[in-house]
């Protein structure tokens, strides 16, 4: 959620900084939304004070014996009063509450200025791109269906476009991506492993900002007041909400891997064929939380713990520095990890690693001690680590073989059983 202060203290600045991420924000009326409150709740609070100097009053004529009616309806009189105004303060706080939920968070000063993808600046490459000579690469959809790992027509006679029904090695090769994943985040880098519920309720929705502007692109339940989880960051980074932390705990290091739903996927007809967009997929996230201090070189090592990965399987990638008008609502920060995926001849996005700076804390009322007794604001970071089938996409199409196989990247075969390729008897 946005900081009023920032509002009181500079609102044009905060209209500029807003403005940078094309946001068509209202800040001089948010402003005179907490000025009205504020003088209605100074007025009440002075209302207040005047009562209990009339039942002072009223006290100490009732204990000389006088007559105490006067006061006594000038008492009632002002409770009646408070009553309204604290009606009428309850009515501003909810608005303004709305009002400040659907500000975007700022963009840090170190963001480009932009509008779209295009204006995203390339920051670091990795890898050469794969030279499949001798045969033309297949896409994922094709080659999969004939190794008969990857049965995208069955999935959409189950659920419909927008699924993914993997078989055999496919299944295999799923599982072993997220198992990996996690071992390498869990045993070398420091990250501690939970299982969250794929369910959540609306308030952990709005503590990472999806309630109240993204509804539309959720899964909700029918019967229950509940939503399926779009990421794992949902249920993670709620895992404190309205508690304080200790400084000394911090950073406190966390992964998980969750399945991930989202309605939105394939909309408009973009990117419908094969599983790139799809509803449904497997990831494995990482979510930080870090005093302000620190959040900056921690969002950097957090970015460099999914490259990590992608280099160890031996994917091109390139890191991009995205631009203040195509960064997500809530992020002040934000790098993609695009790998290069030879049969669809496109980049793909694996990860988005960002750093949200005190927004999500301050929506979920996450905050931490200091040494010195001081109540803060975390701050919270988070990142795919990685998503599994964009991954699977890059594998498939990557090391495919003129006969038609698919190698295996070595750090997975332990977990493949051994194999070296999927698809050679």
């Amino acid at each position: 959620m946005f900081d009023i202060n920032l509002i009181r203290t500079d609102a044009d600045k905060v209209a500029k900084a807003l403005a940078r991420k094309g946001a068509k924000a209202d800040i001089a009326a948010v402003r005179e939304l907490d000025e009205r409150r504020r003088a209605v709740v100074t007025e009440r609070d002075d209302m207040r004070n005047r009562r209990n100097a009339v039942s002072k009053e009223v006290g100490k004529i009732k204990s000389q014996g006088g007559d105490a009616a006067g006061p006594m309806a000038e008492s009632k009189a002002l409770g009646d009063q408070i009553k309204e105004m604290e009606t009428e303060i309850a009515a501003l706080d909810e608005q303004l509450t709305t009002a400040l939920l659907l500000l975007p968070n700022m963009p840090a000063d170190d963001v480009p200025d932009g509008t779209g993808a295009d204006d995203n600046k390339t920051v670091r490459t990795w890898g050469d791109l794969p030279q499949l000579t001798g045969f033309e690469p297949q896409a994922h959809w094709d080659l999969g269906e004939k190794l008969g790992i990857l049965d995208l027509a069955r999935a959409a006679k189950l659920s419909g476009s927008g699924f993914s029904l993997f078989v055999g090695d496919g299944s295999r090769l799923v599982r072993s991506l997220i198992n990996w994943f996690l071992d390498v985040q869990t045993f070398e880098n420091g990250y501690t492993e939970v299982f969250p519920p794929a369910l959540v309720n609306a308030k952990t929705m709005t503590g990472t900002g999806q309630l109240p502007k993204f509804e539309e692109e959720l899964y909700k339940l029918r019967d229950d007041p509940l939503y399926l989880i779009p990421t794992a960051e949902v249920p993670v980074t709620n895992i404190y909400q309205d508690e304080i932390l200790d400084e000394a705990d911090l950073p406190r290091l966390l992964t998980a891997y969750t399945p991930c739903f989202r309605r939105e996927a394939g909309a408009a007809g973009r990117e419908t064929r094969g599983m790139i967009r799809v509803h449904q997929f497997d990831k494995v996230e990482m979510v930080k939380f870090t005093t302000p201090e620190t959040s900056g070189e921690e969002h950097e090592k957090l970015t460099r713990n999914a490259e990590g990965l992608l280099e160890r399987l031996g994917l091109p990638y390139r890191r991009l520095l995205l631009c203040a008008g195509d960064m997500s609502m809530f992020a002040a920060k934000c790098y993609d990890l695009e790998v290069y995926a030879a049969g669809v001849k496109r980049w793909l996005e694996v990860s988005s690693c960002s750093n949200f700076t005190d927004y999500q804390a301050r929506r979920a009322n996450i905050r931490y001690r200091t040494k010195d007794g001081k109540v803060r604001l975390v701050h919270t970071l988070n990142g795919s680590g990685l998503a599994v089938p964009r991954v699977f996409i890059a594998i498939l199409e990557n090391n495919q073989q003129a006969d038609g196989t698919v190698r295996i990247p070595e750090v997975l075969r332990p977990y493949m059983g051994g194999k070296e390729f999927i698809g050679k008897k």
